[in-house]
């Protein structure tokens, strides 16, 4: 399914219902931005480690989440912004939990739980082909949810960096979290995406074979 739409900002209107932070200083709820067609669906953690709490964009105005962006504007994905405002190129950004965090907080295990439903939601009505987790603990729920590797996988998530992992209908490709890099680490993240975007990464299957006339029938 191809969707026709000019929004880039929560383009299906998710309207999450968040619980209550103390402080105005928790920021905006930050839901997904980018192209609904997009390919390639990069998944943060929480604007309290990876930003946009002031502007309501993934990865923005925080120096770990800048770097993640810097990584799409290398391979070309990211072609050019305007303050908070990104002009993506085949690629979507949302959060595993996108409501407001106080300073210095995080989700709890039951926040996550209850705000997995819009995550999922978003990620399936994107479909994109490639899903780049960003850090271990949204690399490990990445595995678990939508592939089966978790078994096998689930304890090197640490260790899988720029390495490409088959899913359920999705090609993984692990980002370490920005405040973890080493040196090398952005330099093999450009290098392990531009060559899985010059490769056949999409997760299809053509059954046209199977139907009369042979017309292409692609499903994932």
């Amino acid at each position: 399914m191809e969707y026709v739409t000019d929004a880039v900002r929560n383009p299906f209107g998710m309207r999450p219902a968040c619980p209550d932070v103390d402080g105005t200083e928790a920021g905006r709820t930050v839901l997904g931005y980018g192209d609904v067609n997009a390919d390639v669906h990069v998944v943060g953690d929480h604007s309290g480690v990876h930003g946009g709490a002031a502007t309501g964009v993934p990865f923005t105005d925080h120096p770990d989440g800048e770097r993640v962006l810097d990584v799409l504007a290398a391979t070309g994905l990211l072609a050019g912004r305007d303050g908070a405002e990104l002009a993506l190129e085949n690629t979507f950004l949302s959060y595993r939990y996108g409501c407001p965090v106080p300073p210095g907080g995080a989700p709890t295990a039951g926040e996550y739980r209850r705000f997995e439903r819009y995550v999922d939601a978003e990620l399936r009505a994107i479909a994109a082909d490639v899903l780049v987790p960003v850090g271990e603990a949204t690399t490990r729920h990445v595995l678990a949810t939508y592939t089966a590797n978790a078994h096998r996988l689930g304890d090197r998530a640490a260790e899988l960096h720029a390495t490409e992992v088959r899913g359920r209908g999705f090609l993984v490709l692990p980002m370490r979290d920005p405040a973890d890099w080493e040196p090398g680490d952005f330099d093999a993240m450009v290098e392990a995406l531009d060559a899985l975007l010059a490769s056949d990464y999409r997760q299809q299957v053509d059954l046209g074979r199977f139907f009369p006339g042979g017309e292409p029938y692609f499903v994932r």
